[in-house]
């Protein structure tokens, strides 16, 4: 049996999780509301405040979407009741960020020009620059994985590097350093 497939989703108060006949689990709350296609080989069930996701058998294949459903389930809950949250900084000497325009992001990177990021409505955002301190750009979503798929995107404009530490990292995220070229002797 999955470790994770297994376990009950707690629905919490002000949440409503539906299962259609085509097996599409639709989660509404207070941060949004979120769909999801169910594979015909696994079945969810929704009784009370608690969610079960079951398989018919132990096939392999059925075995690999259990967890899967589960965790995709679960994060949708979790993600419309309290929502999820990420801050990227920008390290960098002129490294900057702001809004253009509502839901577009002005990045300076370094390069010889700006890069401007549009992003969907499902995501908040806000910028935050401060003398002496490093440009933070605030995501916020219900949606797990549009959220760090945007992370993804606005980290590969310029990925952290190894020897001074610079690009756009996430808050709190530790760089390992390495040593540069050493000097003649």
């Amino acid at each position: 049996m999955s470790r994770i497939g297994k376990l009950p989703i707690a629905i919490p108060a002000g949440v409503t999780v539906t299962v259609s006949p085509e097996n599409v689990v639709t989660v509404k709350g207070p941060k949004g509301e979120l769909c999801q296609a169910v594979d015909p080989l696994i079945s969810v069930n929704v009784e009370g405040n608690v969610c079960h996701v079951t398989r018919p058998n132990d096939e392999k294949e059925a075995r690999a979407k259990h967890g899967l459903y589960r965790a995709l389930i679960h994060n949708m809950v979790v993600g419309c009741s309290e929502g999820y949250k990420k801050t990227l900084e920008l390290v960098g000497v002129g490294y900057r960020v702001e809004l253009a325009q509502p839901q577009v992001l002005n990045f300076s990177l370094g390069y010889t020009h700006p890069i401007y990021l549009g992003l969907p409505k499902e995501v908040k955002v806000d910028t935050k620059s401060e003398r002496n301190q490093n440009p933070l750009v605030m995501l916020e979503s219900a949606d797990k994985q549009l959220l760090g798929q945007i992370c993804a995107k606005i980290r590969s404009f310029r990925r952290p590097e190894p020897y001074k530490g610079k690009g756009v990292k996430f808050q709190g995220e530790i760089v390992r350093r390495k040593a540069g070229k050493s000097a003649g002797k």
